[in-house]
């Protein structure tokens, strides 16, 4: 039997992960600690797909160790007990990496039994789990760890692995060629919802299912595509009723204050299974239309996307309308973006001059002989924990980049801080 696609092209080199560009992008902390084969004991959070497992596949033909795998949903002590009695041995003369998969699924007496080894740095643990680490994980094997979030993988680097899947296809075929619709291969990108295995099974489903031409070629269209996810098309062109044209309409309802049209283009998108992209949206809304005005918002947001990709749908349909619901009804505020996008614009363009003297470091040898520090007055000295003195580099030292919001929340912080700077 054929080895499934997405096994057989896992990626071997960290440069080939897709996604996760927030650890493994070049100069990242999890990107410097593999390139230095320094590699602490590990778990590995996040959903489904996310390329947990191939990361620690890379960890360990990198590091040399003997890589031993266990699910804790099927494995038990006596499973650990049969890999510590090969260490010292010349199977794991250069250590052993042990790959926990679901670690949420051993109990306490389980966990502990590692507590010796990966402490005596005979095993180098590597756990991976879906569920959130710090509410299943005991603390004994939580303090010896360092955790590090996978991320859903956005639909164009999903798009990127599909790609590379196409021609490792027709190499595994004998070299016949396999032609994609562009429209099918992002639409199986997108209705992954983060899920690369997902793609590569779809994809792979797709080219088994179709019909050869008179040269055994295999041509696979976007109804091909639909058939194999499950899910029905949504037009990813910029006419008509596109993926951007949803996205763009779903944020300008929920600005524009209209609980129902929101409601409305996130059943949209969730149809068409792209649950990857609403969640992006709505975060980023948070942040962007309702900002300070309800800055308890994002929070809420971010809970009720970590709810959706734990349940996955149908079911996470609901807290992603009550995420929707919430900000489409909440007060709304753009006076962030505003003061970033001008403060970008000024770092970028404008001669912004130097950093203050009297706010520079001065813990260090030598920084009083050159003025750093000298001078700044600790806010938390004076009454309201308030003193007037100079933050902004003389160049720009009378820019406004925040202009309060018409809004309560920032109306009454508006009027604290009239109250407090105002008292002289």
């Amino acid at each position: 039997m054929s080895t499934p696609l997405a096994d057989s092209m896992r990626p071997s080199t960290l440069d080939d992960v897709v996604g996760q560009k927030h650890i493994l992008g070049k100069g990242k902390i999890l990107y410097n600690l593999i390139s230095g084969d320094n590699v602490p004991n590990m778990i590995f959070y996040g959903p489904s797909g996310t390329g947990k497992t191939t990361v620690a596949n890379i960890i360990a033909a990198k590091t040399g160790k003997r890589l031993y795998k266990l699910n804790a949903t099927t494995a038990s002590v006596s499973d650990i007990r049969a890999i510590v009695s090969d260490l010292d041995s010349l199977l794991t003369m250069n250590g052993v990496l042990l790959y926990l998969d679901e670690i949420q699924n051993f109990n306490k007496k389980q966990q502990q039994s590692l507590l010796e080894f990966i402490e005596n740095g005979k095993i180098t643990l590597i756990a991976s789990t879906t569920e959130n680490p710090y509410f299943y994980v005991y603390n004994a094997i939580l303090s010896r760890s360092n955790v590090f979030e996978f991320m859903p993988v956005a639909a164009e680097d999903i798009a990127v692995a599909l790609e590379r899947a196409v021609r490792i296809l027709q190499e595994r075929l004998g070299g016949i060629e396999i032609r994609f619709d562009a429209d099918a291969l992002l639409h199986i990108a997108h209705v992954s919802n983060g899920d690369v295995r997902k793609a590569l099974n779809s994809l792979e489903l797709c080219s088994m299912a179709a019909k050869p031409d008179k040269k055994g070629n295999l041509s696979i269209t976007l109804d091909d595509a639909c058939a194999a996810t499950q899910r029905k098309a949504m037009r990813y062109d910029r006419d008509g009723d596109s993926h951007y044209d949803i996205l763009s309409a779903f944020q300008k309802s929920i600005r524009g204050s209209d609980p129902d049209a929101a409601v409305h283009y996130l059943a949209r998108l969730l149809s068409a299974g792209d649950m990857m992209s609403a969640c992006r949206r709505l975060m980023v809304i948070a942040a962007e239309d309702i900002g300070l005005a309800y800055p308890q918002a994002i929070g809420i947001v971010k809970s009720c996307v970590d709810c959706a990709f734990q349940l996955g749908l149908p079911e996470a349909q609901i807290p992603l309308a009550q995420a929707v619901l919430v900000l489409a009804t909440a007060p709304k505020s753009n006076s962030a973006v505003c003061a970033i996008s001008a403060a970008m614009h000024d770092a970028e363009n404008a001669d912004i001059g130097n950093i203050p003297a009297h706010l520079q470091d001065s813990h260090y040898g030598g920084a009083a002989k050159l003025g750093h520090g000298q001078g700044y007055q600790y806010a938390h000295d004076y009454e309201n924990h308030y003193v007037e003195q100079q933050y902004l580099p003389d160049n720009i030292k009378d820019t406004v980049y925040y202009t309060p919001g018409d809004n309560k929340n920032e109306n009454a912080l508006s009027a604290y801080w009239a109250a407090i700077k105002n008292k002289r």
